[in-house]
């Protein structure tokens, strides 16, 4: 991430607080946790943030309302819903007081930071004073996020939609792993064995047409996910 991202995460529970609060500052974000939602509305009124994680069963006030209270502050930031709750119910109402995300417990962190990943994406998109990467540079290789093409040196390199996705995910991550779970989220929308075995298969197609520059590669590290590698970056 070129820009650092400010969040603040609300969760009461110490153990599962320590953990997210630090895995997501390993992630490159700024994380400010709050233990409550009295704490929740002090930060909020004297900071700025870019996002915010509420739990929805907090001791003092319930995330619902804490929402509606921080959006009376903030109305424009995002939030994000954490809770053990699965009733429909509960997922309709974080959704109706104007969430951007819904995640049950047990939560899976790289899935936090995968969805984290693509609202902020979504909401910068949504800003037109915010400049978007028209382009990626990958060696001798130009990938065009306007028209959705590869170039290699000029040379125009057909790739499918899948294709496309993944590599500018790969390219967007050069030289850092991603994960399979991060990888079939974002590009499949969901994480099974059947598209595990798919991206297998794009990730050969993939080499093939990344093969004319030997300072590229499509690292597999085993069991964890891929890294494109450009020597000399």
């Amino acid at each position: 991430m070129d820009k650092k991202h400010k969040l603040i995460l609300v969760e009461d529970d110490n153990a599962l607080g320590y953990l997210l609060s630090e895995y997501l500052g390993m992630k490159g974000f700024t994380v400010t946790w709050a233990k409550d939602a009295a704490q929740a509305i002090l930060k909020t009124k004297t900071n700025v943030f870019d996002l915010a994680i509420l739990d929805v069963m907090l001791p003092d006030m319930d995330g619902f309302e804490l929402s509606q209270k921080i959006k009376s502050i903030n109305p424009e930031l995002p939030f994000i819903f954490l809770t053990a709750r699965s009733l429909k119910i509960d997922v309709l109402k974080g959704f109706s007081l104007g969430a951007v995300d819904y995640l049950k417990k047990p939560i899976d962190e790289e899935e936090l930071v995968v969805r984290i990943y693509a609202l902020l994406a979504r909401l910068v998109n949504d800003d037109p004073q915010e400049e978007q990467a028209s382009q990626y540079e990958i060696g001798d290789y130009l990938l065009n996020m306007d028209n959705f093409e590869l170039n290699y040196k000029g040379k125009p390199i057909k790739l499918t939609g899948k294709e496309f996705d993944l590599l500018a995910l790969l390219a967007k991550n050069k030289n850092q792993l991603c994960t399979h779970k991060e990888i079939l989220t974002t590009v499949w929308d969901k994480n099974d064995y059947f598209n595990k075995k798919s991206l297998n298969v794009f990730i050969s197609h993939l080499r093939k047409h990344l093969s004319q520059d030997p300072k590229l590669s499509i690292v597999n590290v085993s069991r964890r996910g891929f890294m494109l590698r450009v020597e000399g970056e």
